[in-house]
């Protein structure tokens, strides 16, 4: 008998984000996926996720994919949070677990699960979040050296900032957190004046980060892995900018990739337990620092474009010199996944053993 998968798709019939998608931005082949996926020994099933009822338990313990959203203001993003939410509720076994669909497009959440992990080598880049403007400004002395400040959502570091002392990091912050409502505003106003002692609302209630600073880096790796394949794409720095994401100055290099790369994007995998994910590390030459990750609904450039990728045999790093198709390798490290975790499935990630490693913290 067939395991039964299914597979949830958004308003459009889309699943997944795939670059070279025809029609433009309609995700994965939904044809080829169920393809390869009956050709494992699944029975693909897709659905709107408008189509999920929880008036029975139809989905317990099935076994549930599903896509994400970047819609503006993470409207649509918020619905699928619900649906996804309440089917872990229900005893699906989500694939990615919900906590990664938390994550997605919120950088904040990934912080926290960084800190919830607690393994040092996630933690080598250390960050405080704050929910507003006012919140940092309590604080805004502890930071009197260089740090990152990032906005909870955002791609191609469009909201990413750096300040060089406790002055420039509130206004830094200022853009990054303003939160706009006008009427709402005003009305504000007259509470302050007909109510004596009344403290208006913030007018800086977007959510945002702020890291600590690695100096001296001319570039980042971009990692996607799925399952045992690993697609590296070397991404330099802009002139006078410490952003290498969004610089649009990219190659896939072999000869002077750093091993300790590998070995560390494997260690990020096997601690978060998913069956892809994409990772931005950074390297100063001893060590590697995990800038940001997803498990969901990033990029597939790296994958589409690299005309190799890297899997580990016998201990040691292989490259194989083979175009991917995104659909393959995705029902491949799926696939892969599901057998090799039947039976813990269900089991919430524990908090890895903590390292003596010193961590490079951030002011408390």
């Amino acid at each position: 008998m067939k395991t039964t998968l299914y597979l949830l798709t958004d308003y459009k019939g889309n699943f997944g984000n795939k670059f070279s998608s025809s029609p433009y931005r309609s995700g994965m082949d939904k044809q080829l996926l169920s393809k390869n996926f009956k050709e494992r020994g699944f029975d693909p099933t897709f659905l709107y996720f408008s189509d999920v009822s929880f008036k029975d338990k139809a989905f317990q313990d099935k076994i549930i994919l599903y896509t994400s959203s970047e819609d503006n203001n993470l409207d649509y993003k918020s619905y699928i949070e619900d649906i996804c939410f309440g089917l872990f509720l229900q005893g699906a076994n989500l694939i990615p677990h919900y906590k990664y669909l938390k994550a997605h497009s919120n950088k904040v959440f990934m912080e926290i699960l960084r800190d919830i992990i607690d393994k040092i080598e996630m933690n080598r880049i250390s960050a405080r979040h704050f929910g507003c403007l006012e919140d940092l400004a309590r604080v805004k002395e502890r930071f009197n050296r260089q740090y990152v400040l990032k906005g909870a959502g955002g791609a191609k570091s469009s909201l990413v900032r750096l300040s060089s002392d406790s002055d420039e990091i509130l206004k830094k912050a200022i853009n990054i957190s303003r939160s706009r409502a006008t009427g709402s505003e005003l009305w504000d106003c007259g509470r302050a004046i007909r109510h004596k002692g009344y403290v208006k609302e913030s007018r800086h209630r977007k959510k945002f980060v702020v890291q600590n600073f690695v100096p001296s880096l001319q570039n980042d790796w971009k990692i996607l892995i799925f399952g045992k394949k690993y697609y590296v794409l070397h991404r330099s720095t802009r002139k006078n900018d410490f952003r290498a994401s969004g610089s649009g100055i990219f190659e896939f290099r072999i000869n002077d990739l750093p091993l300790e790369i590998l070995d560390f994007s494997k260690s990020v995998l096997d601690t978060l337990d998913v069956p892809n994910i994409s990772l931005d590390i950074g390297f100063d030459g001893q060590k590697a620092y995990l800038f940001e990750f997803q498990a969901i609904y990033f990029g597939s450039y790296t994958v589409e474009k690299a005309p190799f990728y890297f899997v580990k045999r016998n201990g040691s790093w292989t490259t194989i010199h083979n175009q991917s198709v995104l659909e393959n390798v995705y029902v491949e490290s799926i696939s892969e996944y599901i057998l090799s975790s039947q039976n813990r499935l269900k089991i919430i990630d524990s908090p890895a053993n903590p390292s003596n490693e010193k961590k490079n913290e951030i002011p408390e």
